[in-house]
């Protein structure tokens, strides 16, 4: 090798030889589909299931199930992306139908008290809407807005901002003091 071609000596050389040389600094023989691999690889962008309404219903429904208050709300600490993830690699096939029966529904709903798309309803108008699809599906076990109620609440408080922030969880706690003043408790009368 000289100079010229990236030698030993050449001042600039690509990830790819860089790559390779390691490799066989190793010992190893890579291919050369292997090595276009590792060398083009780049951070998959994040996999959406939901279509884009759909993901307009869901984040609307979710930020009126769990609304900002003086703690994070669910659209806060990533919940729709939470609900979106679990309905496309967690939920069987007759969840993720009662998921989107549930979705359509609110939709439905939206669109024949206020004529107009859920996501694009004010606060109040929202809350009157989940809360008529709710009482309607009252008496339906599984429902579909139950569904969509209790992913919402275990992507809440399985999140780790609302696990330190809400919950006060402490990963690794200190010794038991059953006589410690509150204000030494961090403002809490309670651990979990």
């Amino acid at each position: 090798m000289t100079p010229a071609d990236g030698g030993i000596h050449g001042a600039a050389i690509n990830r790819r030889e860089a790559i390779r040389r390691a490799a066989i600094l190793a010992g190893v023989a890579l291919s050369p589909a292997l090595v276009t691999f590792v060398a083009g690889a780049q951070p998959a962008a994040a996999k959406t299931y939901l279509t884009p309404a759909q993901a307009a219903i869901a984040g609307a429904a979710v930020d009126r199930i769990l609304p900002r208050t003086d703690t994070p709300g669910a659209v806060d600490v990533g919940v729709p992306a939470f609900l979106d993830r679990f309905y496309g690699e967690f939920m069987t096939d007759d969840e993720r139908r009662l998921l989107i029966a549930g979705l359509d529904a609110i939709e439905v709903a939206a669109k024949a008290a206020h004529a107009g798309s859920f996501a694009g309803l004010t606060s109040a108008q929202q809350d009157a809407v989940l809360s008529a699809v709710a009482t309607a599906q009252q008496d339906q076990n599984p429902s579909s807005f139950g569904l969509i109620r209790s992913t919402t609440l275990l992507g809440y408080f399985s999140s780790e901002q609302v696990a330190k922030e809400v919950l006060n969880y402490d990963p690794v706690p200190g010794g038991f003091d059953a006589c410690m003043p509150l204000d030494q408790a961090r403002g809490r009368d309670w651990f979990l």
